[in-house]
């Protein structure tokens, strides 16, 4: 298997919302593709996220989307500044640095930072 692309799917319960909330939490521009009215897609560059309404499925368990930063403290500062929801720092020597942000549909999304 040769893999040329990921995509990222986040059930949302509102597509408009979403979108605002996650172009302002990850500075992005507007969707790069909208290929039906209840989804939305951003190119980041290693991988699709791709934001699908699906309220029967937003916020539950299930989603995992972590995401490799170079400074996860700097990057959970930039979120609080935003006034976005995010949990503690959590570090484990020699490991990874992580944090969890929460979107307004209650998915979680970790971001991670490997210490060498």
């Amino acid at each position: 298997m040769n893999v040329e692309t990921v995509t990222v799917g986040v059930p949302i319960r509102d597509l408009e919302q979403a979108v605002a909330w996650y172009r302002s939490a990850f500075d992005l521009g507007v969707p790069d593709v909208m290929p039906m009215d209840d989804l939305a897609e951003f190119d980041l560059g290693a991988f699709w996220l791709q934001l699908v309404v699906a309220p029967e499925l937003a916020g539950r368990e299930g989603i995992s989307l972590n995401i490799s930063v170079k400074d996860a403290g700097a990057e959970r500062q930039n979120l609080i500044e935003k006034g976005l929801v995010v949990s503690d720092l959590q570090r484990f020597e020699g490991v990874v640095e992580f944090f969890a942000l929460t979107d307004l549909d209650g998915n979680t999304i970790g971001f991670v930072t490997e210490l060498a």
